[in-house]
């Protein structure tokens, strides 16, 4: 593969990550109930969403080039996101975890009882954002085949 296309690939990653992001962090902040916690998760969504979509976008080049397809991005960014994400969540911040449980919300209460419940929800997370890269990373880099020439 060119260099180029890393690049590139990497780039739209990115952005479509900040997008992604965003929108899945917001969706999460709207737990805690409150502006600041959808602001906040909007954030952390934003930042992470960036870093994730630029690996997912170079590692889906990596695994389906120009001829791979929109699947094997997809399931190139699954795997990856899921990986990401049980890697961070494992390494979330004790502090942070209590503080989400200092909201006394049900469902933060459930989803932030313990560092595996965590560390899950950032792996499914992560791994929706980098499907959705993956998936349009790759079909955006398919070169369609010449099937006239094929016979």
């Amino acid at each position: 593969m060119n260099n180029e296309l890393y690049l590139k690939s990497s780039l739209f990653g990115a952005w479509l990550g900040l997008v992604f992001g965003v929108i899945l962090g917001a969706a999460t902040g709207v737990l805690s109930g409150s502006w600041s916690g959808i602001q906040f998760g909007g954030v952390v969504g934003g930042v992470i969403g960036v870093v994730t979509g630029s690996l997912t976008g170079a590692i889906t080049v990596r695994t389906a080039g120009t001829t791979g397809g929109v699947s094997i991005g997809a399931y190139t960014g699954m795997a990856f996101g899921a990986f990401l994400g049980l890697l961070l969540g494992l390494f979330l911040p004790e502090s942070f975890r209590l503080s989400v449980l200092n909201l006394d919300r049900l469902i933060l209460n459930v989803i932030f009882s313990g560092r595996f419940e965590a560390a899950f929800l950032l792996s499914f997370l992560l791994s929706v954002l980098a499907t959705a890269v993956g998936a349009w990373i790759s079909g955006r880099n398919l070169k369609p085949r010449d099937v006239t020439n094929l016979r």
